[in-house]
């Protein structure tokens, strides 16, 4: 593993080639850290890539064509070794290929490429998934960035809000034991706005499915937003650690989720499972800071 660096004159971002994980992103002018340092006291991560599964299986398994896979919550590519592909002062990329290991735990043959450009105060992170076989590729592919919440001295989380592209309400899918139980809940929004109070996350991660929002800001207790994630992905995540008040916040755009509690069909019939028939899948998203 390895520590990658790459600036401008507004940013700067460190890149583990363990997972190609971002492990910083501070502001250039006064040195300031946006990222969550990933202690495992709360959560040990920091913006792991979530691939080819996003979130976890019913039972941890799979089924493709009547044979059957087991495999951990969010997939295998954020502990894997990345390769550095290329290098220049605003963009870099990193790249992950299947081999005998992953095709005992995923029956596809792929090349993952994870790139990060950056952009006055904006890293957009890259995803590209290559088909190398002769058939479809079934993947899910998703972000899990953590950012620090509260992020100036002397506040509180519960001082803080996040801000929503959506007005009126988000209208999330409930988790239980880690799969989506098939319940909703509706969160309010007051132009937009949701307040994070102590026991938002207690029931797990906010799931917001169906396009309800592009973008999400984190906003000081003053109201001005310190940083945004606009992103294309159909769907989302918003987290942190239940009942453990952490220091931080997780806005996630994802191309999948985790299974139904009562999913009994084929890897192919998960819900917002992507099929790459051949080619290139491409996305990406974006992290802003004010």
């Amino acid at each position: 593993m390895a520590l990658f660096q790459i600036s401008n004159e507004k940013i700067t971002i460190q890149v583990d080639s363990m997972g190609a994980e971002l492990k910083s992103l501070k502001s250039v002018p006064d040195n300031r850290e946006y990222m969550w340092h990933g202690d495992p006291a709360y959560w040990g991560r920091t913006s792991p890539v979530l691939f080819p599964i996003v979130g976890g299986l019913k039972d941890g398994q799979y089924r493709v064509d009547g044979t059957s896979y087991s495999m951990g919550q969010h997939g295998f590519a954020r502990d894997r070794e990345f390769q550095l592909k290329s290098q220049v002062a605003s963009e870099i990329w990193f790249s992950l290929s299947s081999d005998e290991e992953t095709l005992k735990k995923y029956p596809y043959p792929f090349q993952l490429e994870i790139g990060y450009e950056l952009t006055g105060r904006t890293v957009t992170v890259k995803w590209r998934v290559t088909n190398q076989g002769e058939t479809p590729v079934w993947f899910s592919i998703g972000g899990h960035p953590g950012f620090l919440c509260p992020i100036d001295p002397g506040t509180d989380q519960t001082q803080y809000r996040l801000s929503f592209d959506a007005k009126e309400k988000i209208v999330a899918s409930c988790i239980a034991g880690g799969l989506v139980s098939g319940e909703k809940k509706t969160y309010p929004l007051r132009n937009g706005v949701l307040p994070i109070t102590e026991d938002l996350f207690d029931e797990d991660a906010l799931v917001i499915e169906g396009d309800q929002a592009h973008s999400v800001s984190l906003e000081r207790p003053d109201g001005k937003s310190y940083l945004t994630v606009d992103f294309d992905a159909p769907l989302f995540g918003v987290w942190s650690p239940p009942k453990k008040k952490a220091p931080f916040i997780c806005i996630e755009p994802w191309y999948g989720r985790c299974d139904r509690l009562d999913f009994a069909g084929d890897f192919k019939e998960r819900e917002w499972v992507q099929e790459l028939a051949e080619g290139t899948f491409e996305a990406s998203y974006r992290i802003t800071i004010a």
